[in-house]
């Protein structure tokens, strides 16, 4: 089985930040679709709708490496523009993983993980269960993922004050979907982030061939 993550950093093409971004979104991916299967077992899903999940998980955010560009913009671009394109990668990851055949749920799961239950997320102000079931549980693992990594502006938060951060948000969250993720943190299920951060299974490694694809 191809390990593309080192692929990508053995690359003697790519430049180094450019290496950084892909691979630091491939493990953000992997991270994000461990916790999401997690959830989902622990509401009791099937095991397609888990490896369905576990796809979207992986690729959600796969349409950054369209706007690199602007991540990694050397001029002094407004905040308010910056963020406009930072804000089109969830349809870029869409766009991506439609022309390379995904189906319906996974592509509705990755276009629309950015919107929250309150109304107040983008790309098209969903509410409530106008939001697709997998996108509401990704919503959760993907903040939760972020918050407890390191970013250029920030370091990591640990894993007790990100769930502070959330709780404090929790009207951003399906509130079954939260109380599941809380029972994992609890139930002796999480074993740290590094754990499923790293812990990489052949169906997931094998969607990560799409990002050496799209680069």
């Amino acid at each position: 089985m191809a390990n593309y993550i080192e692929k990508v950093m053995e690359s003697n093409t790519l430049p180094c930040h450019i290496k950084n971004l892909v691979s630091g979104e491939m493990y953000h991916g992997i991270e994000v679709s461990n916790l999401a299967v997690m959830i989902a077992e622990e509401l009791g899903e099937s095991k397609r709708f888990c490896d369905d999940l576990s796809v979207a998980g992986v690729l959600h955010d796969i349409g950054k490496l369209k706007i690199n560009e602007y991540i990694f913009s050397e001029e002094d671009t407004l905040v308010i523009e910056h963020m406009k394109y930072v804000r089109q990668h969830s349809l870029y990851s869409y766009e991506i993983l439609k022309n390379a055949g995904y189906s319906k749920n996974i592509l509705e799961a990755v276009y629309y993980h950015h919107e929250n239950y309150n109304g107040t997320g983008y790309p098209d102000c969903l509410k409530g269960k106008a939001i697709p079931w997998m996108a509401r549980i990704l919503r959760t693992c993907d903040v939760f993922a972020a918050l407890t990594s390191d970013r250029s502006y920030r370091k990591a938060f640990d894993v007790d004050s990100a769930v502070q951060i959330m709780i404090d948000e929790v009207a951003d969250y399906d509130m079954t979907v939260f109380l599941a993720f809380q029972r994992i943190l609890h139930n002796g299920k999480f074993k740290g982030t590094d754990s499923i951060r790293n812990n990489i299974n052949e169906l997931q490694m094998e969607q990560l061939a799409l990002f050496e694809k799209v680069i």
